[in-house]
């Protein structure tokens, strides 16, 4: 008899445990059972068709070439039964049936299986305060929601809040701008992306945000949002007192995983909330499995178990899972974290562990910060990116990988998802043969220098600074010189608070102005000449020298200009 398979959730990875077990075992009987109408559409995508950049919806639900994927898609093109507007009720793990209810007429299925798929994906955090169900206060889960956001944009509405600063915070801004709104961000953690990226990064994106317009509130928490007497949103006030006046409200506070009908399967559950699977995607019934946001996944150069509510995990996962349940044999290697996003002109990415991460581990690191052009800086297309690289300070081995700018970040990221996969020491890195053409990269790629400026930094070649640490000592009136050691008309154009200005072509010339005891701290444009001005200055016995990494390029507070 053929195999039955069946696939509890409709939108990504269940779709793709669906369509590769059909791959697998073209005999197969299999079932998708999925409780709203729309089928395996790309959410990743709705800021984009929000803002008017994805032009039809269709194009979210569609294959490439244009097919909506319906159940009548799904059964001509796949031999695939998808039972959309389904509700899977209940999984009868010694009958091996799926209780479902058809919502369209409160029918009752019993779905026979032999082998069962869980992808149930995740849901929005609820924000539980009074006022989160005044009218247009939405979240953005599905094509419903964006489609009330859509509408909500096309009128007169004209101050947007969004509560929280994560992913889809960050993404929805642009959408506000692009939809002609002010947008106001409440994030409660001191800094946007919590968890994504370090402060000095961070801090570069929300000067970015700033200059786009868009208010940013940090370090505050939604107390209440109050309405008209129509029961319309009006205020968004903050535990700290704060009050927005808005018309629209977004809630993007983060997600949770599905796993109410594998709790009560009686599956394990993991400590991060997510659903335990090993390698082969297998739960603890080995005739279940499951795979998306709704499970933990293993940061396999790590070996630690979290959870990552991303499209491509999920994909990638149901592939894993569709071929099991086929009879093939594949495993899941694990996830190092990557994450990138395009916030209006700044790509934005992360890969591997962050320093805070590596501090949770118990891990000690050296980092790294380093600012270029992300191709050859005479081609006319060439963007500035800042990079920072994590490294345990021991092995050498690389950790993690951060940037942002308007260069080729993702570019970037992949290559050191990869490095960080295989265990790469920052060595194996800077050594790697990457692909040069002046359209393309420079001669030496920006992630080949960030890795040899950390083996300088590893060897004792330079001792460097954050631009953070050095507001601080600025703000907290430290007695240092700033050197800036760009040229006149560089410094004419921008220059940074307090500094002191001795291009690097005449500081042999000048080096009686500097302190031989005191701290002086070197930068200039990306810090190149910054590390050059240092070994000049170390040579001729000056004992405190330090170099700003990133330079003028990675200062993410007020610049100043003559």
């Amino acid at each position: 008899m053929p195999r039955k398979i069946v696939v509890i959730g409709g939108v990504a990875a269940g779709p793709k445990a669906a369509a590769r077990a059909r791959r697998v075992d073209p005999e197969a009987e299999i079932t998708i059972i999925e409780k709203e109408e729309i089928l395996s559409y790309a959410g990743c995508g709705l800021p984009y068709w929000i803002s008017g950049v994805v032009k039809e919806e269709k194009e979210l639900i569609s294959t490439p070439i244009g097919v909506l994927r319906d159940p009548k898609f799904f059964a001509k093109a796949k031999d695939i039964k998808a039972l959309n507007r389904t509700e899977a009720l209940e999984i009868d793990r010694e009958r091996k049936v799926v209780h479902c209810q058809k919502l369209e007429n409160d029918g009752k299925l019993e779905i026979p299986y032999d082998k069962l798929v869980i992808a149930t994906g995740s849901a929005p955090i609820e924000l539980k305060v009074e006022g989160a169900h005044l009218k247009n206060v939405t979240q953005l889960k599905d094509p419903d929601d964006a489609a009330r956001l859509r509408e909500a944009f096309s009128t007169a509405c004209r101050k947007v809040t969004i509560v929280g600063g994560g992913l889809i915070g960050c993404e929805m801004t642009e959408a506000v701008r692009e939809c002609g709104k002010l947008a106001t961000i409440v994030e409660m953690q001191p800094r946007l992306l919590p968890g994504l990226l370090d402060d000095d990064l961070t801090l570069l994106l929300e000067k970015n945000l700033r200059e786009q317009g868009i208010t940013i509130l940090t370090n505050s928490r939604v107390e209440r949002l109050e309405g008209n007497d129509d029961g319309e949103v009006r205020k968004v006030v903050t535990a700290d007192g704060r009050e927005i006046d808005t018309e629209f409200v977004l809630m993007a506070v983060g997600v949770r995983p599905v796993v109410d009908l594998a709790r009560k399967a009686g599956l394990d559950i993991g400590e991060n909330g997510g659903i335990k699977v090993n390698s082969h995607m297998q739960t603890s019934d080995p005739d279940i499995y499951a795979a998306g946001d709704c499970v933990e996944h293993l940061a396999s150069f790590v070996c630690e178990l979290m959870l990552w509510p991303m499209g491509s995990v999920a994909n990638k996962e149901g592939r894993v899972a569709g071929t099991n349940v086929a009879g093939g044999e594949e495993t899941f290697r694990g996830i190092v974290g990557t994450n990138v996003l395009k916030v209006f002109n700044q790509n934005v990415g992360r890969t591997g562990l962050t320093s805070r991460g590596c501090e949770k581990l118990g891990l000690k690191t050296t980092t790294v910060v380093t600012a270029s052009p992300d191709r050859a800086h005479y081609y006319p297309t060439a963007k500035p990116i800042v990079l920072k690289a994590i490294v345990e300070t021991k092995s050498r081995r690389l950790l993690g990988v951060q940037g942002i700018g308007p260069g080729d970040v993702v570019k970037r990221m992949d290559i050191a998802a990869t490095a960080i996969a295989r265990k790469m020491t920052i060595d194996e890195v800077a050594n790697l043969d990457l692909g040069y053409a002046p359209p393309y990269s420079s001669a030496m790629d920006p992630l080949i220098n960030l890795a040899n400026v950390m083996r300088n930094k590893l060897d004792g070649m330079f001792e460097g600074i954050s631009a953070v640490e050095v507001k601080q000592k600025l703000d907290s009136g430290n007695d240092f010189v700033f050197l800036d050691v760009r040229s006149q008309d560089e410094y004419d154009t921008v220059h940074l608070p307090e500094s002191t200005l001795i291009p690097l072509g005449a500081l042999r010339d000048r080096l009686e102005e500097l302190p031989t005891e005191g701290e002086i701290i070197t930068f200039c444009k990306i810090s190149l000449r910054g590390y050059e001005a240092a070994r000049i200055l170390t040579g001729r016995g000056f004992k405190n020298v330090k170099v700003m990494e990133g330079g003028v390029l990675a200062w993410p507070f007020e610049t100043e200009s003559s």
